[in-house]
């Protein structure tokens, strides 16, 4: 195995979402402190920010936490859309354990630590000439929350970060720090793949990866009957395909990613290109579609079906996580489901049906993505191949309503909701939904008795 030398501690500029007075690098700052969301739904003022430097600060701050009959919630890159990091008690950011900490490329795996942000991994593995398999189209996220959430990209072939986990590194409430993996308190490890931060801190991830490769991406407006028909069965046939639908039109945005070790004639698409297109058109583009649709509702469907028609029209090819990733400016609130691969077209042609009949103008498009089944405890594609079906809707609007009407068909469908995602189950609802579920929450009950790692939203939604 070669090994890196772990990020020495430093003063690293704050996550996102994570706003400390005074001096943040204390392992607990006695200051005022506040934290939001990435989509400024949640909002709360802890009474300390935590920043532990290492292992044996971080054991101090669970321990002393555990005496005192405090509560500490993990904090990443304040992407969930739910408030799972939200406490007004302890909040622990991980900014020190960030980095490459080991590789070992005949295991085909490396190790980073939690507090490594998506974004930063192509500095850091492409040296090695390696690569994650498959991403999602957002890399805000930390590696402590992607695992910890069941984030996912698309691609039938592909398992969810969850399922690339092959030992985690976990500091108990106890203030014990052990390895968790197929061998090593194998409980804990199956639990923890998925954990929502309520079974210990992870500290950092061995994860599988493989070796660099390019990506040939080909994005096309497509007729949504087609999609709607074969949309499964060119999944199966292409490495990583999606799409994007807006309401009341009738086409869909479609991007297929086909992997290749080479180039093969395509090109990245130039500097002025990709500003053009993804962060003019794209970005700035769709925020005054929202801003205007906002002011004008009226203008909506007409606004929808520009969208729709130039909202990816071209053909590239790049290294695998600048295909993969796609910018994303305009804040918007959402909720994902994923539902049985089988069960696509009737549920997707339902949604299509609830979102035209809806009486107000939605500017955000739906979502469609499919992924590999799973044997992780608490994976939205636990134990079946998944299509995830995500609803957005721009961030000064008014969500509920909408949101609640989707999900009244995911729900009827046996879908289950992304753990960072808006959604209203409860403990019968996923009991329901996860067979696992209840060894999930005996593991939580036998390494946090106390509930040092709740917060009031997991107590009501686990039901503990």
């Amino acid at each position: 195995m070669k090994t890196t030398t772990p990020p020495q501690p430093g003063t690293p500029t704050p996550q996102a979402g994570v706003r400390a007075q005074g001096p943040a690098a204390k392992t607990s700052a006695k200051t005022s402190t506040k934290w939001t969301n990435w989509c400024r739904l949640y909002r709360s003022e802890p009474a300390d920010i935590a920043t532990p430097r290492d292992e044996t600060e971080l054991a101090a701050l669970l321990t002393r936490a555990t005496e005192e009959n405090r509560t500490v919630r993990p904090v990443g890159g304040s992407h969930s859309f739910t408030p799972l990091a939200h406490t007004d008690d302890i909040l622990l950011d991980m900014r020190h354990f960030r980095g490459l900490y080991a590789v070992d490329p005949v295991g085909g795996t490396v190790t980073l630590g939690a507090g490594t942000h998506l974004w930063e991994l192509p500095g850091l593995l492409e040296p090695y000439g390696l690569a994650l398999a498959n991403m999602g189209d957002i890399d805000r996220q930390t590696i402590g929350g992607a695992l910890s959430t069941s984030t996912h990209g698309t691609g039938l072939a592909y398992t969810g970060y969850a399922g690339m986990i092959r030992a985690l590194r976990i500091a108990l409430p106890t203030g014990d720090i052990v390895t968790a993996s197929p061998t090593q308190h194998p409980e804990l490890f199956e639990a923890a793949r998925v954990g929502l931060g309520a079974l210990g801190v992870i500290v950092h991830a061995a994860i599988a990866v493989v070796p660099s490769f390019i990506l040939h991406a080909e994005e096309r407006p497509v007729p949504l009957a087609d999609t709607l028909e074969n949309f499964i069965d060119l999944s199966r046939e292409q490495d990583h395909v999606e799409f994007y639908w807006f309401q009341h039109t009738d086409v869909v945005a479609r991007k297929i990613n086909r992997r290749s070790p080479g180039f093969e004639g395509d090109k990245p698409l130039s500097g002025f290109k990709h500003w053009f297109e993804d962060e003019l058109l794209n970005n700035g583009g769709h925020r005054a579609i929202c801003e205007l649709g906002k002011l004008i509702p009226k203008t909506v469907p007409t606004l929808n079906k520009l969208a729709a028609r130039t909202m990816g029209n071209r053909s590239f090819a790049d290294t695998s996580h600048k295909v993969f990733v796609s910018p994303r400016r305009t804040r918007f609130r959402e909720m994902e489901y994923a539902i049985h691969i089988d069960d696509y077209q009737e549920v997707f042609s339902e949604v299509v049906r609830a979102v035209n009949a809806f009486p107000e103008g939605i500017t955000f498009p739906l979502e469609v993505r499919a992924a590999k089944g799973d044997d992780v405890w608490l994976s939205t594609a636990h134990g079946r191949d998944s299509v995830y079906i995500a609803v957005h809707r721009f961030y000064r609007e008014e969500h509920k309503k909408y949101f609640a009407v989707l999900e009244d068909i995911f729900k009827a469908a046996g879908g289950r909701p992304h753990w960072g995602k808006l959604h209203t189950l409860g403990p019968e609802d996923l009991h329901e939904r996860y067979p696992k579920f209840g060894d999930w929450l005996k593991v939580r009950d036998q390494v946090d008795p106390n509930g040092i790692l709740l917060n009031d939203y997991l107590a009501k939604m686990l039901g503990v």
